[in-house]
């Protein structure tokens, strides 16, 4: 027995690599006649998971010809990459004009058709851009191509997935199913915290989706799907933006992890980058958000595709705006032909990473939790001493959220937002900037119930929610951690990470700061000119008024869409 299990391990190390085939090739038919009889039975149904197995098929047959026929690939394409690098001269002037009228017909065309609403985005994208150009660090040394690439990147995907019908059902599709995919924690919060845990919403509803997300993740990362979708965003803003693989990585990363995670991907290649490119590397943390965090802001009631949309224009934004206020002056070492690897979990199994995650979300929820404690304390102080303040002068309505509306509002109104709401918005900007996003929106999501809800919509001269459009251009304004808070947190992790360029990190942070809360603004500027106005007033009102009144239209557009979204 002995000698015959040794011949067949002896036999097992000799073809494992065939026997590996031929167990991937029995398991690979096997789900896909699953998926064909799912079809056959009812496509419809099984549309999702066609697709999902198509670019799946489609992306496995990309990598294996790159990897195998790479250099052949680029033989191919080399004499038409060498014309246009002869021609590049007045192609490039060609490209440019004919980009500029393009745009200039697309705002009259729409401006016509929408209003003049989306003028003023477009103008506040302009301003932004020149302040950003007025205040580099070295405005004669600015590459244009990153900045227009990063802002053309922005509104490519702002145009397929806010006009167009795929684009915004795709979005919609995967913010329903995000949803729904988080409401899995509430299974584990139940059973911790019994059956009245939404009693204390926050606690025991939104921070354990912060771990379930962390967890899932860790499980991600751990199987490499992570690295690899990651790495496919990075190289594709590398093509179209000239940046280096590391700044293209982390800025890729960031749209999916936080801001102290992101770096991790390339530590090894940290101690080695150029200021620019570090300046880069923290632009892009500030100016996105982490998956963990995007599924608590999501449970607040703020629209989970918009919320995607905005985590994802904001990535090439970073770059552009980095790119702007920080120019590359000098030569990047580590570049493509360098092999650039990333970074890997050290879990030796799923079910090790799935528990590292859990484990890893426990300082992410303490952060969180003594943060918002402490934050919101320290606003009632504030308003309470200036409330004291202002009534020496009689004026009791002073407080912390009306001098942030002051500074802030030039900034909302130039984004597109309605007037008499960029008072509203500038308030949460100041939220966002001096304490945290999570305040931010959590305000925001009470203005959000507040119009769902109907009423009045000033009572004692105070506005109680904003139209649609200004709570769309809201979502896309605060979504990034630029913020005081985590400048520090930046730093310290930072630091930790490529000690040699601590002086670098903490020169440039603020920097960074500012560009990540442009980048910010300007992806509200981008969604401000591509959102489509909506109905304003909540349907259950509409309905009502309808029904109740003799004279009022049995066929108004608002009717319409009332009863398709409830058809839906």
């Amino acid at each position: 027995l002995e000698k015959k299990y040794d011949k067949a391990c002896e036999f097992c190390k000799k073809h494992k690599t065939r026997i590996h085939y031929v167990i991937y090739g029995i398991l690979t038919t096997g789900y896909l006649a699953i998926v064909i009889a799912a079809c056959s039975l009812n496509f419809q149904r099984a549309l999702p998971l066609f697709i999902i197995t198509v670019l799946a098929i489609f992306f496995i047959c990309w990598d294996f010809l790159i990897a195998k026929y790479e250099d052949r690939i680029a033989a191919f394409f080399f004499p038409g990459a060498k014309y246009l690098e002869k021609q590049w001269f007045w192609l490039k002037w060609v490209l440019c004009a004919a980009l500029v009228i393009t745009v200039i017909c697309w705002l009259i065309f729409d401006t016509a058709k929408q209003g003049s609403s989306q003028l003023i985005s477009f103008g506040g994208l302009v301003i932004y851009v020149l302040l950003m150009f007025i205040f580099s660090k070295y405005p004669t040394r600015v590459a244009w191509r990153p900045v227009f690439s990063g802002i053309g990147m922005q509104f490519i995907l702002g145009l397929f997935i806010l006009r167009t019908k795929v684009g915004f059902d795709v979005f919609n599709w995967l913010g329903i199913q995000i949803q729904t995919f988080l409401e899995y924690s509430d299974t584990g919060a139940k059973f911790v915290f019994g059956e009245k845990y939404t009693d204390h919403f926050f606690a025991f509803k939104v921070l354990p989706i912060v771990v379930f997300f962390s967890t899932v993740m860790s499980m991600l990362y751990h199987v490499g799907f992570m690295q690899w979708l990651v790495g496919k965003v990075g190289w594709i803003m590398q093509i179209f933006m000239g940046t280096t693989p590391v700044e293209s990585l982390v800025a890729a990363g960031n749209i999916f992890v936080g801001q102290t995670e992101s770096p991790l991907l390339v530590r090894p290649y940290l101690p080695y980058i150029t200021k620019s490119e570090l300046h880069a590397v923290m632009t892009a943390g500030f100016s996105t958000i982490a998956g963990s965090v995007l599924g608590a802001y999501i449970s607040f009631g703020v629209s989970a595709s918009h919320l995607l949309t905005a985590s994802v224009m904001s990535a090439p934004a970073s770059l552009a705006t980095s790119k702007l206020l920080w120019p590359e002056i000098e030569k990047p070492t580590v570049t493509l032909t360098s092999g650039l690897q990333m970074a890997k979990g050290e879990s030796k199994n799923l079910l090790e990473a799935a528990s590292q995650g859990a484990s890893t979300s426990i300082l992410l929820v303490a952060n969180i939790t003594v943060n918002l404690i402490s934050f919101l304390a320290l606003l009632a102080f504030l308003d309470s001493a200036l409330s004291w303040v202002g009534n020496l002068f009689d004026y009791p309505q002073l407080n912390f959220e009306n001098i942030c509306a002051y500074v802030f509002m030039p900034f909302s109104f130039m984004m597109g937002v309605d007037w008499e709401d960029s008072f509203i918005v500038g308030g949460l900007l100041g939220y966002k900037t001096f304490f945290n996003e999570f305040v931010a929106y959590e305000r925001l999501s009470k203005l959000i119930h507040n119009r769902k809800k109907g009423g009045s919509m000033y009572i004692n001269g105070v506005k109680q929610y904003m139209t649609v459009r200004s709570e769309v251009i809201a979502t896309y304004a605060l979504c990034g951690f630029a913020n005081f808070g985590s400048l520090g947190l930046v730093i310290g992790g930072l630091t930790s990470i490529a000690p040699s360029k601590k002086k670098e990190i903490a020169g440039g942070a603020f920097r960074a700061m500012i560009a990540g809360t442009v980048a910010c603004f300007m992806t509200a500027c981008v969604a401000g000119m591509l959102t489509v106005p909506t109905l304003e007033v909540p349907c259950h009102i509409l309905l009502r008024n309808a029904f109740n009144s003799t004279d009022f239209p049995d066929n108004s557009t608002e009717l319409v869409e009332c009863c398709q979204q409830l058809f839906t």
